[in-house]
């Protein structure tokens, strides 16, 4: 927390000070190295700025801050400080390690300290919303070592599903700053309100913490479970401010806004300093294997990361390798280890792995033993980003592109001391995106990130949120406007489906059941399938009914806890996924394969001859596969079919069209036709994450070369979220970017007819076949001549979107 104001006691000679650019040129020695790397990027270092304190601090406060070795805030907490006694909601978005924490809690300590004067002794109560239980657990930890010197007056708790029931009455009636997650808030708080009476009166600030990833329908769920605390909060009279803490982001003050559903103000000029950034970006060299159609293989991501960790080791840099999956962060681990050993015995003990599931005492030993220099390297998942404080590392090794530049620069940011250069590294993987984006180097230096999409309005979402709002307390027409636009249209189809009841002038919650388990906040409805040891009976965890068909089907490779399993039978009736351990030497993906119709269509735009089209369809989709891939090399095994049913799914999708005089154009015959619609739709989902926040397993797509709706060549694009998630619809306020960028990925690729790296897919149903590269250039090239500029196309979305007797959903807003 703030480490960034202290002298850095952690020094150890066995740590490397090389400066970033010759550790680079070391990396780049080896045979063939230097062609690897794409493009360099160096960021200028950047000095700090300080300020004081607003007056308004309690003196008491400043002290206990000053005690842990901060003398001076930077001007962005003083700012956000201000903000916060003012009465503003406010959003901190600055980079990693710049004391964000401080910025929020200077001020919470200040107003719990004079609300401890009052007669009761809890005059103020503060709120702490954490994504995972293993940050608000750190963050418990930091809190209680920085407000040791101010006595009673902060008593702070964590109240999650681990918290012992003994603990928790003691936590409800004292507890001053109470810290949990989204979960607990919406499944153990809201729906026993009455016996949080006491702290709810109290409760002046709500604090949230990395409040980017709340974004697609896991982020539209928190929103409306913030509507039920603040509608709660009047209830008893209280009127909380909201603090809340982001990575750099594009108007995070919006984001902030849609999330809250308040007025929110940003706090985005980061002025702690910064060393040096030497940022460079790395394509693994070609192999002779072959994937599927003879397509050209690259080196996989986690093969080359491994070296780059080994040879950091081998020069004495403190360094993590970023990794998407567990066993990846394992495997990376592994052979650093092993070809350390091949050197010295000893060294490999200095890599280790991090991955979930590890007690909270097992992190601090390898944040210490980090920091100490004791460890040099860490291969782990993107979760140690909320886990762990590892901030001030001389290099990190990011293993594929993480999805958004957000995230990016979160994990790029960890490198750095006050001062001290860093090295940066992103390996690409063999897909769309991440070539693109080695060979784009614009495309991640030149441009902002992402804006945070979420859509609070999605009825799916909406509707069992209002239930378990009736069941808190029953809800008037005075509520209407904090739920939003759509609540209105919903309640009578509640009442309908006999979830509601009208009495007077009120709904109200009538069944037996509790409303709140009508959703599960990170899931999508629908009942989990639990995933149980064979051998044991022992419950592993669940799944997602929706994502069941694809990740726990009969012969799916299972990860756990840093555990691999194989799924020996899936029972749909049961919703039971039987698994044992095993440890094969692949991975597996499964493929399917979809057909869509055109509910509606909101909005519509000519591109020339052509149309964009945003609306809702329903999607019928059948896992038909899966395949197996080799560990290390990405190597296609084999595949296996699949006998599942068919699932349906409405949503929403953009889609365009193209009319026989553009396919003339195009020079695209009837053979040719589906191949070019076909990459087209591949690239275009593979390009998506640059432009909306999302992953391209959040979104679906479909190419036809006459689709029954439109009558006419169709590729559509749609979110894997029953309702929708926003992502569609920022592709169609992005489409002309989004669209030219899909362009360039596949005329750029230097392969010939197609290859992971631009147009095949790793989910395909349909074999990567048919595909043809040099035809959906030319079919983009043409499409894009007819398009309006970004803003004109905009404009005139938001007009036919405004005449329409049914708008769509407000989701992401165009920028």
């Amino acid at each position: 927390m703030a480490k960034n104001h202290r002298s850095d006691r952690h020094s150890s000679e066995a740590v490397s000070r090389l400066a970033p650019g010759t550790l680079l040129d070391r990396l780049a020695s080896g045979p063939s190295r230097a062609s690897r790397i794409t493009h360099t990027e160096h960021l200028p270092p950047r000095a700090g700025r300080h300020a004081v304190w607003p007056d308004r601090i309690r003196p008491e406060v400043i002290a206990a801050v000053q005690a842990a070795g901060i003398e001076h805030p930077w001007a962005h907490q003083a700012r956000a400080a201000e903000h916060a006694l003012d009465g503003d909601s406010v959003v901190v978005a600055t980079g990693t390690a710049s004391g964000k924490s401080l910025a929020y809690l200077v001020p919470v300590f200040s107003t719990l300290l004079d609300g401890s004067e009052a007669p009761n002794g809890r005059g103020a109560t503060a709120l702490y919303l954490a994504p995972t239980k293993a940050l608000a657990a750190d963050q418990c930890r930091s809190v209680k070592e920085l407000s040791q010197p101010l006595g009673q007056a902060v008593r702070p708790a964590v109240y999650d599903g681990d918290t012992p029931y003994e603990e928790r009455e003691w936590i409800r009636q004292y507890a001053t700053y109470v810290l949990t997650n989204p979960d607990m808030l919406h499944r153990g708080i809201l729906p026993s309100h009455p016996r949080w009476s006491s702290f709810l009166k109290a409760l002046k600030y709500v604090v949230i913490d990395e409040c980017h990833t709340y974004r697609g329908v896991f982020g539209s769920h928190v929103a409306q479970v913030l509507r039920r605390l603040r509608r709660l909060c009047a209830r008893y009279g209280a009127d909380p401010v909201f603090l809340l803490a982001s990575a750099t982001a594009a108007e995070p003050a919006v984001a902030a806004g849609r999330l809250t559903g308040l007025p929110v103000v940003e706090v985005a000029d980061d002025a702690s300093p910064r060393g040096e950034v030497v940022f460079a970006l790395w394509e693994p060299p070609l192999t002779e294997m072959q994937g599927e159609k003879g397509a050209p293989v690259r080196r996989t991501a986690t093969a080359e990361t491994a070296d780059l960790l080994t040879d950091l080791t081998l020069q004495g840099v403190r360094s993590v390798a970023f990794v998407r999956s567990r066993r990846g962060a394992e495997l990376i681990s592994v052979i650093a280890q092993e070809r350390l050993s091949e050197i010295d015995r000893s060294l490999a003990r200095r890599v280790a792995a991090y991955r979930g599931g590890y007690l909270p005492e097992e992190r601090r030993a390898l944040e210490r033993a980090l920091h100490s220099g004791e460890l040099l390297g860490l291969a782990a998942t993107t979760a140690l980003e909320l886990g762990v404080d590892v901030s001030g590392l001389d290099a990190v090794v990011i293993a594929g592109y993480p999805g958004t530049r957000a995230s990016l620069w979160q994990q790029a940011g960890r490198a750095g001391r006050s001062g001290q250069g860093a090295l940066a590294v992103l390996v690409a993987r063999d897909d769309p995106l991440d070539t693109f984006l080695v060979h784009h180097p614009e495309a991640l230096f030149d441009r902002p990130v992402e804006s945070t999409v979420l859509d609070p309005d999605n009825p799916y979402v909406l509707a069992p949120h209002l239930c378990a709002a009736a069941a808190e307390l029953p809800l008037t027409e005075d509520d209407l406007e904090l739920f939003g636009p759509e609540t209105a249209g919903l309640l009578p189809q509640l009442e309908a489906a006999k979830l509601l009841r009208r009495r007077t002038r009120a709904w109200h919650w009538t069944r037996r059941e509790r409303a709140a388990d009508l959703t599960d906040i990170r899931g999508e409805g629908g009942r989990p399938v639990q995933i149980v040891e064979s051998g044991t009976g022992r419950l592993l965890g669940t799944v997602d009914e929706s994502a069941a068909h694809a990740s726990v089907h009969e012969g799916a490779v299972h990860l756990h806890q840093g555990r691999t399993y194989l799924v020996r039978s899936l029972d749909l009736d049961d919703s039971v996924a039987l698994v044992e351990e095993a440890n094969p030497p692949y991975s597996t993906v499964a493929r399917d394969t979809t057909s869509i119709s055109v509910l509606e269509t909101d909005v519509e735009i000519p591109w020339g001859d052509g149309r964009l089209c945003y609306g809702s369809v329903e999607v019928t989709n059948q896992v038909v596969s899966f395949l197996r891939r080799r560990l290390i090399t990405g190597e296609v095994l084999g595949e296996t079919k699949l006998d599942l049913p068919p699932r349906t799914l409405r949503t929403r999708a953009v889609w365009w069209t193209v009319t026989e005089d553009q396919l003339d154009e195009a020079r695209i015959n009837p053979e040719i036709l589906g191949g070019a619609l076909h990459a087209a739709e591949h690239a275009s989902i593979g390009m998506l994450p640059l432009f909306a926040t999302c992953d391209r397993w959040d979104i679906g797509g479909v190419s036809v070369p006459l689709h029954p709706d439109t009558l006419l060549p169709t590729v559509f694009v749609y979110d894997g979220h029953p309702g929708g998630a926003g992502f569609a619809e920022r592709a169609f306020h992005t489409a002309r970017a989004w669209l030219t960028a899909t362009r360039q990925a596949i005329a750029s690729c230097e392969c010939d007819a197609g290859c992971p790296s631009c147009i095949q897919s790793p989910k395909c149903g349909n074999g990567n076949d048919p595909l043809h590269k040099r035809g959906a250039v030319r079919l983009l090239t043409v499409l894009l001549r007819g398009a309006p500029e970004e803003k004109e196309a905009v404009e005139e979305g938001a007009a036919e979107a405004a005449d329409a007797a049914q708008g769509p959903p407000s989701g992401a807003q165009a920028t």
